[in-house]
């Protein structure tokens, strides 16, 4: 892996270029194996949290894990094209505008002791620009090779502080085109309800269920490319213990297993049909 800042990204998302690497901040990392017809990101992916900030926290390490998408990025990282954070979304959410990208206060805590000071604010705006300079790049260069792109937008929840039944897998829609896209939709809630994960894990999928698909990284790419699906992934912290932190691996190996199956399959139905 290489270590490149972001505009060395772009130049060699321009030039076409496959290359494995970490941005110098070590905000997100991004690998190109080959210029596929479809992207797999991990945008809450991250844990890091900058030593500067620390001071400033009120919200405890775990109470940031339990609010990150933890293993998001193993679960689709077999595929040509991966894209990832790094940071954690608490100390800015890749997936929010610039403008409400550094919270105030998340899930109902208030999160800093005083206002960061805007040296603070400042480099994280930074970093979360700079993904987004990838980001347009990276869209813009794939969509012009292919025509059409599929990206898996992958996320995870907490699916037991929901006081009803939820899906396994929820696909949130409200951000894409229902009616041109509707038959890759279906077509992908049908394979997600289809995975089969350990210890009778329900295999069940829903969609605008618990989330409604309103992410800023779909927004963003729904925004400037027409002719780009993003799906926007959530499965439900069914392969970990959301309480106490621990990671179930042979639940996680299973859901990669399957999706390196069933992804490849997906895009290539997609270009077939759209």
């Amino acid at each position: 892996m290489l270590r490149l800042p972001a505009t060395e990204m772009v130049a060699r998302i321009r030039d076409k270029e496959c290359f494995h690497a970490v941005c110098d901040d070590y905000s997100f990392t991004l690998k190109i194996e080959d210029y596929a017809p479809y992207v797999c990101a991990a945008v809450h992916d991250g844990h890091q949290f900058r030593p500067s900030l620390w001071e400033h926290c009120l919200h405890t390490e775990h109470e940031r894990w339990y609010e990150e998408d933890p293993c998001t990025k193993q679960m689709v990282d077999a595929h040509p094209i991966v894209l990832a954070g790094c940071d954690s979304r608490f100390e800015y959410d890749l997936n929010r505008p610039p403008e409400t990208a550094i919270y105030t206060d998340a899930w109902g805590k208030k999160l800093w002791r005083n206002p960061l000071p805007e040296t603070e604010r400042r480099k994280s705006l930074e970093k979360h620009g700079a993904f987004y300079g990838v980001v347009h790049a990276l869209i813009g260069t794939l969509e012009a090779m292919h025509g059409k792109l599929l990206v898996f937008d992958m996320h995870s929840y907490n699916w037991k502080r929901w006081d009803r039944p939820v899906p396994t897998w929820n696909l949130g829609t409200a951000n894409v085109d229902g009616a041109r896209y509707a038959e890759t939709i279906r077509s992908w809630s049908k394979r997600l309800g289809g995975i089969t994960l350990p210890h009778g894990i329900p295999e069940t999928s829903g969609i605008n269920d618990t989330f409604q698909g309103n992410g800023h990284f779909l927004k963003y790419i729904t925004g400037h490319f027409g002719h780009t699906l993003v799906l926007a992934t959530e499965v439900a912290k069914v392969y970990c213990d959301e309480h106490t932190g621990t990671i179930f691996p042979e639940v996680v190996q299973a859901v990669a297993s399957q999706l390196k199956e069933l992804i490849p399959l997906q895009a290539s139905e997609f270009h077939k049909r759209t």
